[in-house]
């Protein structure tokens, strides 16, 4: 069994919010692979299938973003599973708008949902970061973040989240590399 995260805000409110992309590419794994009916588990959402041989849980904390942490725990305690089990799909500042990139441990570089993860286990858990790149100043940070996608960016945002749902096998399979690889030809076309 692996635990595939996705970080976001619960809410209507925060749904298009570029902090949410891991709320989104989680949707689109359990829509593109055909997972069972959302469940309320763990301070959470959860819907289980099967992605390439692997089963896989998928989770949406809804414990806001920078209490994340207390649904993950909960729910890799359930399971008696240690990080190395635990994908966490997330928005990454420091990278291109809809570029993808995957790393095992590292800091949290501000990102409180990866911080409030760190504290209720360790911080040896696989990332799938997912780019929505860098306002330009740190003033203006907050307000991208916690701002909707424009519409003029929905078509790549749409071409990354399902590119990610189209590699996934790879990273079920441990693959990473193949899997980013694989992300970036699909976005190519």
């Amino acid at each position: 069994m692996q635990i595939w995260v996705g970080l976001g805000n619960p809410g209507a409110l925060y749904a298009l919010n570029r902090h949410n992309a891991g709320f989104m590419a989680v949707d689109t794994l359990a829509d593109v692979h055909d997972f069972g009916p959302t469940r309320k588990q763990f301070q959470g959402w959860v819907r289980e299938g099967r992605i390439g041989g692997a089963r896989v849980l998928l989770l949406k904390p809804a414990t806001f973003m920078n209490e994340s942490g207390r649904s993950v725990g909960e729910t890799l305690r359930f399971y008696k599973l240690a990080s190395n089990a635990l994908t966490v799909f997330h928005d990454e500042l420091d990278l291109p708008a809809h570029k993808v990139r995957v790393k095992i441990g590292g800091g949290t570089a501000g990102h409180n949902g990866l911080r409030s993860i760190e504290q209720h286990g360790d911080g040896d858990f696989r990332r799938v970061r997912l780019g929505i790149g860098h306002p330009g100043h740190k003033d203006r940070v907050t307000s991208h973040v916690l701002g909707n996608y424009a519409k003029a960016e929905t078509d790549d945002l749409a071409t990354m989240l399902g590119a990610v749902a189209r590699a996934a096998p790879w990273l079920a399979q441990g693959d990473d590399v193949r899997f980013v690889n694989d992300v970036a030809l699909i976005q190519q076309g």
